[in-house]
């Protein structure tokens, strides 16, 4: 259940013509306290509930847990999250032997695109894509909670 992941922003548009998948994202937050979050996430057609904990000190790994809820639960919850729900289409992209996930925001964190890979250990080395750019791993205001907060707009 821990969570091992790097994320980048991403300095072009190459990575459409790679991806396999394209999802749409609307996910709110129940909770953004620092030492643990709470998410409500649609996934296209499939609801989830997920619970974070604090990041490591480099920001690399964090205790996650997730659990698949129904489309309608996922909706009801929703709307009892905290302002700030936040939209986006997720690319998905293999790159040697990872998928990275590339989100596209809209709304209030429109023109921000950010790449994630999860690796199997803090030292697991990955291919970099061409249009990866500079490395955001542990700066919390790229986390989805703190863009919730403090979108991308107002930086």
């Amino acid at each position: 259940m821990i969570e091992i992941e790097r994320k980048f922003l991403v300095n072009s548009l190459a990575y459409k013509a790679e991806a396999f998948k394209e999802t749409q994202i609307i996910q709110g937050f129940l909770n953004t306290h620092k030492e643990r979050t709470v998410r409500v996430r649609l996934k296209g057609d499939v609801g989830f509930i997920t619970v974070k904990g604090t990041s490591s000190s480099n920001g690399l790994s964090r205790f996650e847990w997730e659990k698949e809820i129904s489309k309608p639960d996922a909706e009801s919850l929703l709307q009892l999250c905290e302002d700030g729900v936040i939209s986006k289409v997720r690319y998905e992209v293999n790159v040697g032997n990872h998928i990275y996930e590339i989100d596209e925001f809209s709304g209030a964190n429109s023109g921000l695109v950010i790449a994630e890979v999860e690796l199997n250990s803090e030292t697991e080395s990955f291919t970099k894509p061409e249009w990866l750019g500079a490395e955001v791993t542990g700066d919390i205001k790229y986390y989805n909670s703190q863009l919730s907060n403090h979108p991308f707009c107002n930086w």
